[in-house]
C-alpha cells in the first residue's frame, strides 16, 4: 500500500517541480511580449518628471536599487559564511536581508514601468538591447528566487546561485542604463 502511495506523490512533486522552473521563463517571456507589442510612449514621466528629468531620476533610483543589491550579497555571503573576516551572522540578518529584498523589489518597480511603458524592449544598439532583455529576465530571476527560498527540496547551492543571478541582472541594469547616463556611455557600448 505504500509503494502504491509513493508512486502516486511522485509525479505530482514531478509535475509541481516541472511547472514551478516554468514561471520564471514564463514571467520573463510575459515581460518580453508586452514590450515588444505595447505601443511605447516616449513622453510619459515618472513622478511628475519628463524628458532628461526622468532619466536622471531613474539613474538615481537605478543606482540606489544597485546600492541595496550589494548591500544582499553581502548579507547573503554572511549568512552563508562567505564573507571574510565575518563570522557567523547573527539572527538579525537573515530578516534584514528580506526587508532590503522587499525594499529592492519596491524600488524596482516604478523604473520597470517608466521603461516598459515608455520605451518597451527595444533593439536599436547593443546597449538597448542589452538592457531591454536583461529587464525581462530580471523579474523572472526574482521569480525564481522567491520559489527557491519557499523550497526544501533543492540542492543547497541553488539558492545562492539564484541570488547571484538576481545581484548580476541588477548590475547589468545599472551598467546599461544609470551608468551610461551618468557617464554619458558606458565603457564597452
Amino acid at each position: 500500500m505504500g509503494h502504491t502511495s509513493t508512486r502516486v506523490r511522485r509525479p505530482a512533486r514531478t509535475v509541481a517541480g516541472f511547472l514551478a522552473a516554468l514561471l520564471p521563463v514564463a514571467v520573463a517571456v510575459g515581460v518580453y511580449a508586452f514590450g515588444r507589442t505595447h505601443t511605447p510612449d516616449y513622453t510619459s514621466g515618472l513622478f511628475g518628471r519628463h524628458g532628461v528629468g526622468v532619466n536622471d531620476l531613474k539613474a538615481r533610483l537605478g543606482s540606489a536599487l544597485m546600492t541595496l543589491a550589494v548591500v544582499q550579497l553581502l548579507l547573503g555571503l554572511w549568512m552563508y559564511r562567505r564573507l571574510p573576516g565575518a563570522g557567523a551572522a547573527p539572527r538579525r540578518v537573515h530578516p534584514t536581508h528580506r526587508l532590503i529584498g522587499l525594499l529592492a523589489f519596491l524600488l524596482s518597480l516604478p523604473i520597470a514601468y517608466h521603461c516598459i511603458t515608455a520605451y518597451g524592449v527595444e533593439f536599436t544598439s547593443s546597449r538597448v538591447t542589452m538592457h531591454s532583455i536583461t529587464g525581462c529576465v530580471l523579474y523572472g530571476a526574482f521569480v525564481a528566487k522567491v520559489l527557491v527560498v519557499h523550497s526544501r527540496r533543492l540542492p543547497g547551492w541553488v539558492l545562492p546561485a539564484a541570488g547571484g543571478a538576481l545581484v548580476t541582472a541588477i548590475a547589468l541594469m545599472w551598467y546599461t542604463a544609470a551608468l551610461w547616463f551618468f557617464t554619458g556611455s558606458a565603457p564597452g557600448f
